[in-house]
Parts: structure tokens; C-alpha cells; sequence
């Protein structure tokens, strides 16, 4: 079975907007600086983007704040079409292990993982929904060790269920890592080690 080529659609999108001359209004949930480094650069092009950092697996606190400081500093310092906003979610580490008891023991990827996923997309999609966004995505995508395909089936699901549009999205495609490696450098980002919760430090 092929997979889907989710740049693909995704270029499908941004050409039906520029066609249209629309500039739509994008919940896009960031995960670090670095990683929505290119996210940022790349989609501010079409969209006025909302940008919500709300990540309580984070561990610990003080990377939590570390975090949060570098994609403010980076947002305030790095130019853009279109406008970029910065909310700072709730940091509630409880939720974070409430979602995902009974698998601390799972391997990286799995299905721990994937609970973590929806935790932070279902935010971002109830936050869409409530300031009216036009869509909803988030930078996980960037990563060369998550999955794209869960990743988007959880935002295709949850736009469903809140009925707002999910942006496919696959930004580690056409060198996006790459350009958020050259991004970070060029902006001095601290770049974390691990991809933040206490059992990912463990793997």
C-alpha cells in the first residue's frame, strides 16, 4: 500500500490560496525553536500564523522554560510576510502523565508517543476552533524520527471531530530538517539532545 504524499497535498493547498489571493488564519502548534524554525519561514508565506507553544510533556521544568524563551526570542527576532503571534500554553506536566500511564515502558515512536501527539494536537485544535482559525498543523512533522503518517491521521481525525481543516504537512521533505539545522545556526537556537519527555531522555 502507498503512502501518502503529504507535501504533495500540502502544495495543492498553498496553490489553491495564492490563487485565490486568500492569506488564511493557521493554528500552528511548535514543539521548539529550532523546529518550527523553517516551519515558520516556509508557511508565513501563505498564512498569518498563531503559534502555540504548548508542549507539558516537557521534562524538566527548567527545559520546559528553556524552550519556550528560545522560540519567543526567535519569533521577536526573525522576519516574516505575514504576521506571527506567539501563545504560551498551560505547562501542566500532570496531563502529560495522565495520557500516557500504562505505557512508559513502550519505545520511542510508539504508542506512547502517538498519545502524546494527540494531547498537543487535540489543543491546538480546540484553540483553532475557538479564535476562528482557518486551519490547524503542527511542526512535529519536521522531525526525521516521527511519523508523518500518525502524525497527520491524528490531525485529520481531530479536525473532524472539532471541525476545523487540518494542513497536512511532511516539513522534513524537500531538506526541511536541513533548513531548520541552517535556521538554528544562523539564529544561535539552543538545540535539545532529546525530543523532551523523561522517557525519551532514557532511550
Amino acid at each position: 500500500m502507498n503512502q501518502r504524499n503529504y507535501q504533495r497535498e500540502l502544495d495543492c493547498i498553498l496553490r489553491d490560496l495564492e490563487r485565490a489571493g486568500r492569506v488564511p488564519k493557521l493554528l500552528l502548534h511548535s514543539c521548539c525553536g529550532p523546529c518550527s524554525s523553517y516551519v515558520l519561514e516556509y508557511l508565513s508565506e501563505y498564512f498569518e500564523i498563531t503559534l502555540l507553544y504548548y508542549n507539558p510533556n516537557i521534562y524538566p521544568p527548567q527545559e520546559y522554560r528553556t524552550r519556550e524563551e528560545e522560540e519567543a526570542r526567535l519569533i521577536e527576532q526573525m522576519p516574516f510576510p505575514h504576521r506571527v503571534v506567539m501563545v504560551k500554553g498551560t505547562y501542566e506536566p500532570v496531563e502529560f502523565y495522565r495520557e500516557v500511564k500504562g505505557l512508559e515502558r513502550e519505545p520511542e515512536g510508539g504508542a506512547r508517543c502517538e498519545r502524546c501527539y494527540e494531547l498537543r494536537l487535540r489543543q491546538a485544535a480546540q484553540m483553532a476552533k475557538k479564535t476562528g482559525c482557518d486551519f490547524f498543523t503542527t511542526t512535529l512533522t519536521i522531525s526525521p524520527l516521527k511519523s508523518a503518517q500518525k502524525i497527520n491521521a491524528i490531525g485529520e481525525r481531530l479536525a473532524r471531530e472539532y471541525q476545523v481543516p487540518y494542513l497536512p504537512s511532511d516539513f522534513k521533505k524537500r531538506d526541511g530538517y536541513k533548513r531548520s539545522l541552517e535556521l538554528s545556526r544562523e539564529y544561535g537556537l539552543y538545540r535539545q539532545n532529546y525530543c523532551g519527555c523523561i522517557y525519551s531522555i532514557r532511550t
